[in-house]
């Protein structure tokens, strides 16, 4: 049993400056500290494995484990392969980027402060002249745009790409896609039509991984009944891969932000702690089945689910964690959210991974985002858990679902949107 666990209280304290302390209040060792605006989105603590790496919480340092084609982006339209390249050759995806999957997200208090400076506190969206009315904006940091037309038409459209998440370039593609969908059944709706987003080191990778990713991409697509139809492509230092997705969603099965009232249950549709295993297979190269499998599967079914159980509010879990998701639900619905820790499922071997020290930056900053918003007696552990940086994750529903675990309910404003037991 390490110290941590024999520990009465663990301490985490993100200061006014951002600066990060992990430690034990009893414990008189020192531990490092960095800030975490300057550390990689996905860095993982410790970067390397030694002699010297210790648990998470023991006091001592945790170490940091162009041209353009339009409309062109065909898996047929990659399958070209330079062969003084080859797999073999190439390094590890995830050695390609400081960070991965959704925890490469800009941080929550910064994009706020940036869509806040670019659109005014509210974003007001004139008519312009166009026949159509939005429904879902920036305001309440919905998933997607959701815009009526005059004829009836309900549109939802959105956008995701992120950087390798793991090395297998096919499960990326599954991953990515499966990611990008989500926002569309996030608000109910179901995908039509979605158009790949490829950003590609052509010096350093052939493309014959490409091709993979966008088999993977594809595969996802396929398996959500929605069209591939082309895309863009850019060359560029860093490889990334996502989708522009278009669907349709009736009005009636809107699932927004705003919508949560007090008494409705809180369901959660996939376990946590895929921030701390991927960051443990980036360093690693171990495989994760199980994380791999949840972050690939559709929110399709949880979409269903919610809008057969009569759900007006949910939202999915990704780079801004449970509790940074559900802090937006909360304050964009006037409502308070009370958590209860104990009943939140974790993935296998994702406790572990936080304890040896496989925790996202994004994680840690998400946590010292919504610190202010919060009451909660838990530890920091605990906390910090809550606020992993998702992938792909499930989706949060303002309503019991059949088959997947209650975690809490919302409730009238009690002094703070986030209350965790």
């Amino acid at each position: 049993m390490n110290r941590l666990a024999r520990a009465s209280k663990s301490e985490l304290q993100i200061g006014e400056e951002g600066w990060l302390r992990l430690g034990l209040l009893s414990g008189s060792e020192d531990c490092h500290s960095r800030d975490p605006l300057t550390m990689d989105n996905n860095e993982t603590h410790p970067r390397e494995l030694g002699a010297d790496h210790v648990p998470f919480g023991q006091g001592k340092p945790l170490r940091s484990a162009m041209s353009t084609r339009e409309n062109s982006l065909t898996v047929e339209n990659c399958e070209a392969v330079d062969p003084m390249k080859s797999h073999s050759q190439s390094p590890r995806l995830t050695e390609l980027t400081t960070g991965g999957g959704c925890s490469c997200k800009i941080p929550a208090a910064e994009l706020e402060a940036l869509l806040a400076d670019a659109f005014g506190e509210k974003a007001v969206n004139a008519s312009l002249g166009v026949n159509a009315h939005l429904l879902c904006g920036i305001e309440f940091g919905d998933d997607a745009a959701v815009v009526q037309m005059e004829n009836g038409a309900t549109i939802v459209t959105t956008t995701d790409f992120f950087p390798p998440v793991v090395d297998d370039p096919f499960q990326w593609g599954r991953i990515a896609a499966a990611n990008a969908l989500s926002d569309v059944y996030a608000m109910g709706g179901e995908p039509i039509v979605a158009l790949n987003l490829l950003a590609w080191p052509v010096d350093r990778l052939s493309y014959d991984i490409a091709a993979e990713v966008l088999r993977g991409g594809r595969e996802i697509a396929v398996e959500a009944s929605c069209l591939v139809g082309g895309g863009h492509s850019i060359q560029a230092t860093t490889p990334f891969y996502g989708l522009a997705v278009t669907g349709l969603v009736e009005p009636e099965r809107l699932l927004r932000n705003d919508a949560a009232v007090p008494g409705d249950a809180i369901s959660l549709t996939k376990p946590l702690g895929l921030g701390f295993l991927n960051n443990r297979h980036k360093v690693t190269g171990e495989i994760f089945t199980e994380a791999i499998e949840t972050m690939a599967k559709l929110n399709k079914d949880a979409a269903h689910a919610a809008v057969a159980a009569g759900a007006r509010a949910a939202t999915d879990v990704t780079g801004f964690g449970l509790l940074g998701h559900l802090f937006k639900m909360a304050r964009a619905s006037g409502v308070t959210a009370i958590v209860n820790a104990d009943d939140v499922p974790y993935l296998d071997g994702a406790q572990r991974a936080l304890d040896e020290g496989f925790i996202p930056g994004g994680s840690i900053r998400n946590l010292s985002w919504i610190r202010p918003r919060l009451i909660s007696e838990r530890s920091d552990r605990d906390l910090l858990s809550l606020a992993d940086a998702q992938t792909s994750g499930g989706l949060l529903v303002a309503r019991e679902l059949p088959n997947n675990p209650v975690i809490g309910e919302f409730v009238s404003y009690r002094g703070a949107e986030l209350i965790v037991r």
